[in-house]
């Protein structure tokens, strides 16, 4: 079989999220697969990962603008923008041509701000 390369992976990654594509995102990680954004806690399982999608996009208009794409071994390297100036990075491990591990760096605070979501309170 054959299995796209971490940097093709997450084009199309970049790709369904934009499209707001819940299931071919869900389709990219492998089935115990840990998606860790660093201002949430980290989200374990392709099932847990999908919702996350799903209520992602019912909460906001999200969009990734890729800036850079970096492939080292069996990892890809993501740092992107949205239209609304929100910038940030993620680190992707990808094994036999899916995402095992995912890590995700942005600011939480400045994303709920533009698009108008309660902040928490401490």
């Amino acid at each position: 079989m054959n299995h796209l390369s971490p940097k093709t992976l997450v084009t199309a990654w970049v790709e369904a999220f934009n499209r707001r594509d819940v299931e071919a995102l869900a389709d990219m990680y492998a089935e115990d697969a840990v998606n860790h954004q660093v201002a949430e806690r980290p989200v374990e399982g392709r099932a847990a990962i999908r919702a996350m999608f799903a209520d992602g996009f019912a909460a906001a208009e999200m969009v990734c603008i890729a800036e850079n794409l970096f492939e080292d071994g069996d990892w890809a390297i993501l740092e992107w923008r949205d239209p609304l100036g929100l910038r940030g990075c993620g680190f992707f491990h990808v094994v036999a041509g899916r995402i095992v591990f995912q890590r995700g760096y942005w600011d939480k605070l400045s994303f709920l701000r533009q698009h108008g979501l309660p902040i928490p309170q401490c």
